[in-house]
């Protein structure tokens, strides 16, 4: 082998063998993150000559430096965020010393891409928090260091950047740290190392700097290097089912990825949600077979008996700490413009399964400068808070402390498919493990069978003054000539009782929305015929409401009525009042109303009579009986 072989056999082993280490940059917009992560490449002679000359021409076409190599240019790709000289997505940058390899992600500083570094923290082994040495510590600041002491960083590197702007001053670096001290005592990390420097001149980057014979601490790569990873507590073997695998008769295999731990051929397993237990009898990889099944792999694996276990379940090793819970609580980052309310229904998808669920409380939200917590019905962009969470059916989880693959989710919007948050499982409910439903021997068709009718629930909709309630009371009062046993749900009515305690914010309206449809369920299941009389004005929860029931149990009756005949019939003067600015949140006027994109039953209230909406109302359940 000649020498040059021989040179690039020994790097490649080299670079095998090196760790690696994982990390983020992040701090407030400007602080100088994608220029530090620049001038660390080019420090470290990690970038060629013809991306250096290309760096150079377009630095003069975008560059902020009067014609000088602008290094965040090196990470900010798009070209809005080279015309608007800030970062917006999340640039992954791979580099490697001699000690170790790096994966380095530069993430959005500006508080309207905190989704963005939500994204990079969430697989990060430490970070880089940047401060400008002229501002000091600022909301973003603490908002993205408490974000990652949420995802569980442990190790921080406090890079007070662009001391060069303030004459390389001792005594403001000081002041920077002890403010940032003060902040951290309400997080969990276990180090802090804090560095001055300038990213633009390269002070303190690779080389120790000159300027400040004060600083006696490791360069920022120096402080990468010799940085210890947080392994964090042994993660117990996970593998969700993601396809039951039989070619043939004498075949059955569960095929998945392997999300956390390991384990050995003839280990015993359990399956959740069945509970039912068996061993590892082969585990496979195509035409290989394996002795141990490890993270990340994706594989087969068979069992020394037939379990129930299908795709949706969950192998686990035997002592595997993982529960089964529909109730949590949880920390919540929230991403979405759209806010986030109690009561209002979401996808939530986990590493396992998605499942539907809501924010049944809002405990209370994290003002991120003080770490008070502040009382709150609604989740803004951005906000921070800790909630209570209720699914469809209980999952598999672990805390998100103890393990990160079963104790996280997102939270997704059924109708845009935005990701609306980031949550991290803090641990069950006591009342999720304890509370079970109670068989009761008399049922609902037993009591549809006295009856002498099916139960419904007729949920009618619109704007006030459409005529909801005056149709509701006709079509009730030609049932109760029938015989039929019924009950009128209206919203003035509930508002003076059950929900007196509701305002008419979005977030009352949901939580409004969401105890009408419990009580409806209930009067459903005493096989009554409920004709439920509400504006409901947001699909969202109509579309909860009717998930309670089974199909063809829950008619959705749209009054359409356009807003100006509604006007004329408001007796009450309640729109005049809120075009005065008298009633806020007023549906119509200042508060939007979703119309059903595909209601069982629509009503030309603004041109047919009274008895005729009735009429087509009665006939339709005759239809369905």
């Amino acid at each position: 082998m000649d020498s040059s072989k021989k040179k690039i056999t020994d790097y490649v082993d080299q670079q095998s063998s090196l760790d690696l280490l994982k990390f983020i940059t992040c701090g407030s917009v400007d602080d100088g993150k994608s220029t530090l992560i620049g001038r660390l490449l080019y420090e470290a002679q990690l970038i060629f000559e013809d991306q250096i000359a290309v760096l150079k021409n377009d630095s003069k076409r975008y560059g902020t430096q009067a014609g000088e190599i602008d290094f965040a240019l090196l990470v900010d790709g798009l070209s809005a965020e080279r015309e608007q000289g800030i970062t917006i997505d999340v640039a992954y940058r791979f580099f490697s010393t001699e000690r170790r390899k790096f994966i380095v992600a530069d993430t959005p500083g500006h508080e309207q891409y905190t989704r963005n570094m939500v994204t990079g923290a969430s697989t990060a082994d430490a970070a880089v928090i940047l401060i400008d040495a002229r501002t000091g510590v600022s909301t973003q600041t603490r908002r993205h260091s408490f974000i990652c002491s949420l995802l569980g960083i442990k190790n921080i590197v406090l890079a007070v950047n662009k001391m060069d702007l303030v004459n390389y001053d001792r005594e403001i670096f000081s002041k920077i740290i002890n403010d940032f001290g003060a902040y951290q005592s309400y997080l969990d990390f276990q180090s802090v190392s804090s560095i001055p420097l300038s990213a633009l001149l390269g002070d303190n980057v690779v080389q120790r700097s000159p300027k400040t014979p004060w600083y006696s601490g490791p360069t920022l790569i120096g402080c990468l290097e010799s940085l210890e990873k947080n392994e964090g507590s042994k993660e117990s073997f996970c593998m969700p089912v993601q396809w039951v695998n039989r070619p043939n008769s004498e075949f059955r295999g569960y095929s998945g990825k392997v999300i956390s731990g390991a384990i050995d051929r003839g280990a015993s397993v359990k399956c959740l949600p069945s509970g039912e237990e068996a061993k590892i009898d082969s585990i496979l990889l195509h035409k290989k077979s394996f002795h141990k099944a490890k993270k990340n792999q994706s594989l087969t694996v068979t069992l020394d008996r037939q379990i129930d276990c299908s795709r949706g379940s969950v192998l686990v090793d035997i002592d595997n700490p993982t529960e089964l819970a529909d109730s949590f609580e949880a920390q919540l980052v929230w991403m979405d413009e759209d806010q986030g309310h109690q009561g209002r229904s979401y996808l939530l998808k986990s590493s396992i399964t998605t499942v539907g669920a809501s924010i049944s409380d809002i405990k209370f939200e994290y003002n991120v400068n003080t770490m008070e917590h502040l009382s709150s019905k609604d989740l803004a962009m951005n906000a921070i808070a800790s909630v209570t969470l209720n699914i469809d059916r209980p999952i598999p989880f672990q805390s998100y402390e103890q393990n990160p693959h079963l104790g996280s989710f997102v939270l997704i919007d059924r109708y845009t498919n935005s990701t609306a948050a980031a949550g991290m499982i803090k641990f069950a409910l006591r009342r999720a493990k304890n509370i079970y439903p109670q068989d009761l021997n008399v049922t609902r068709v037993a009591r549809e069978a006295q009856n002498g009718h099916r139960a419904r629930v007729l949920w009618f909709t619109g704007l006030s003054g459409s005529g909801k309630s005056s149709i509701a009371n006709v079509v009730e009062q030609k049932l109760h000539k029938r015989g039929n046993r019924t009950y009128i749900l209206d919203g003035d009515n509930l508002r003076h009782g059950l929900n007196k305690d509701l305002g008419f914010v979005q977030s009352d309206r949901v939580e409004n929305i969401r105890r009408v449809a419990e009580v409806a369920k209930l009067m459903h299941d005493a096989g009554l015929i409920v004709l439920v009389s509400f504006i409901s004005p947001f699909r969202a929860e109509r579309d909860r409401a009717r998930a309670l029931f089974d199909t063809g149990q829950f008619i959705e009756i749209y009054v359409d009525t356009p807003i100006e005949i509604a006007e004329k019939r408001d007796t009450k003067g309640l729109y005049a009042k809120a075009r005065r600015g008298e009633i806020p949140n007023f549906t119509g006027i200042d508060s939007p109303y979703e119309k059903p994109q595909s209601p069982e039953i629509k009503l030309n209230a603004g041109k047919d009579t009274l008895e005729a909406c009735a009429n087509t109302v009665v006939e339709h359940l005759d239809r369905e009986k």
